[in-house]
């Protein structure tokens, strides 16, 4: 396992243990093709979006095996609003949502969406975890909260959405996939969220608690929308998902590439999705 900072590396139950430099380094490929040499590795798996885009991209200079999706299909997720846009010119559920460009977009946008509820949900179009994201009633708290991620983290407008809220439960759907065909696939429902409770969104996307469930709409949206993204689709995909007010399940997003934060969860419940990969990826 690797690492950039040495107190997370001992988190976590591993043979050998590497401090790494962050993808930004010149030297991170030099780093991870000599752990891989010294190593024998026979296969990478990227965790967090960052580095799931990085080795994507940069696959043919690794040497060791990747079970990725295509690049084309990696950089498509990790764009929130191109995702939404493409689920929704082929009608798959999802929230209606709009970019912001500016500050005469927002304006126009909110008086678009407070006609469906009196909650927008700002966020960043890239980024795990919640990244950036808020939920507003006032217009100025849009502002300010832009206006402070601008200041403070470098994203500004072209760099955020906004989508109607949706206020029914919340789904995650994980998947395998090879050459187009589902192997396995598991859903929960996310009950409460891990340090949601301090944070200005209310949520983390990774949960505290969470239940295994089986619902035949859930499975359905989620097949079809990873099918419309890519229909040749290998590897994992993640679908984020969450009740309208109608309660149709919504996907929100699609992580490829990588597991669930909590992919442990299915794995110490008995469907052990880690050990199809690395025989998916053989």
């Amino acid at each position: 396992g690797t690492d950039i900072k040495p107190y997370h590396l001992e988190l976590n139950d591993l043979d050998r243990r590497y401090i790494i430099p962050p993808i930004s380094s010149p030297y991170y490929l030099k780093y991870l093709n000599k752990i891989i040499e010294k190593e024998k590795i026979d296969l990478i798996h990227p965790q967090p979006d960052v580095e799931v885009a990085f080795i994507s991209e940069n696959r043919e200079k690794i040497r060791a095996k990747v079970f990725l999706p295509h690049k084309k299909t990696v950089n498509l997720c990790q764009n929130k609003f191109e995702t939404y846009e493409i689920l929704k010119q082929n009608k798959i559920p999802v929230s209606e949502s709009y970019l912001i460009g500016n500050k005469r977009d927002l304006k126009l946008v909110f008086k678009i969406l407070l006609k469906k509820s009196n909650i927008i949900w700002i966020r960043a179009i890239k980024g795990a975890g919640s990244r950036a994201a808020l939920p507003v009633k006032d217009i100025k708290h849009a502002e300010m909260w832009i206006d402070y991620w601008q200041e403070m983290k470098g994203i500004g407008y072209g760099e955020f959405m906004a989508s109607e809220f949706l206020p029914g439960k919340e789904f995650a759907f994980q998947s395998l996939w090879c050459k187009g065909k589902l192997i396995t696939s598991q859903a929960r429902e996310r009950i409460e969220y891990l340090f949601g409770n301090i944070t200005p969104s209310g949520q983390t996307s990774t949960p505290s608690i969470a239940k295994t469930v089986h619902r035949k709409d859930v499975n359905k949206i989620a097949t079809e929308a990873i099918k419309v993204i890519d229909p040749q689709v290998s590897g994992i995909f993640c679908v984020d998902i969450k009740e309208n007010k109608h309660g149709i399940p919504c996907i929100t997003e699609i992580n490829a590439g990588r597991f669930f934060t909590t992919s442990y969860f299915f794995t110490a419940a008995g469907l052990n999705m880690p050990y199809f990969y690395i025989k998916l990826a053989f």
